[in-house]
């Protein structure tokens, strides 16, 4: 079956066409996106004592910490997922990115290895950022900060790769600047701002205890 990736000679056997359109694929993405995020909202919003930005942080980390947990960890441990038959949707949803960046489908090994560290590395510790801000934890900032920079890291890697080996990995321009530029610059300018905010917040720490240790002095 004749794939629509490119390169155009990229070697599929046994590629299966993508069944759902691309509608439903971003339709139910974009619903199950909201609900987490709603749910997340509406129940940090009970406790009164969550700042408006912090429950935005909150809402973040739930959606970043299941998609890398879902949808990039389901990409890294099913290495044939192009050739699916059941209609399965993380499944379709691969196979429609891919044609934004075809290196999915080819499983590339750069990429099958940044995706892989992010589903288990970078995935529950966003979980885990949710709960440390709901609960005030003293270590909130330093682990939004690590996770911060380890998806700029990512995000990086991903780009720089592509450009190397040439950047021509799209069907078309609409799936290069929709997929491949939209869709993953999000995780440039999120991260970036975060973690400027906690870089500041840590120095502030640091520097109230340092003057609080001088004046004891």
């Amino acid at each position: 079956m004749e794939h629509p990736y490119v390169p155009r000679d990229l070697q599929l056997p046994g590629y299966v066409p993508v069944s759902l359109s691309q509608s439903t694929i971003l339709t139910v993405y974009g619903l199950s996106s909201l609900l987490v995020v709603s749910l997340v909202w509406f129940l940090s919003g009970r406790s009164r004592n969550i700042p408006k930005l912090d429950r935005l942080l909150m809402c973040w980390w739930a959606f970043t910490g299941l998609t890398h947990i879902i949808l990039e960890g389901y990409f890294a441990f099913s290495p044939e997922f192009y050739k699916d038959k059941t209609g399965f949707y993380l499944a379709e949803v691969w196979k429609e990115y891919s044609k934004g960046d075809s290196r999915y489908a080819g499983r590339d090994s750069a990429i099958v290895a940044v995706e892989g560290m992010t589903s288990v590395l970078e995935g529950p510790p966003c979980l885990l950022a949710v709960y440390a801000i709901a609960k005030g934890k003293g270590y909130s900032y330093i682990l939004q900060f690590a996770i911060s920079l380890g998806q700029l890291y990512g995000t990086f890697v991903y780009f720089i790769t592509a450009y190397l080996e040439g950047d021509n990995f799209s069907a078309s321009p609409f799936y290069y600047y929709a997929y491949y530029v939209l869709a993953n610059s999000f995780w440039l300018l999120i991260p970036s701002l975060i973690a400027i905010r906690c870089w500041k917040k840590i120095s502030s720490a640091v520097q109230s205890q340092s003057q609080k240790k001088n004046k004891i002095r």
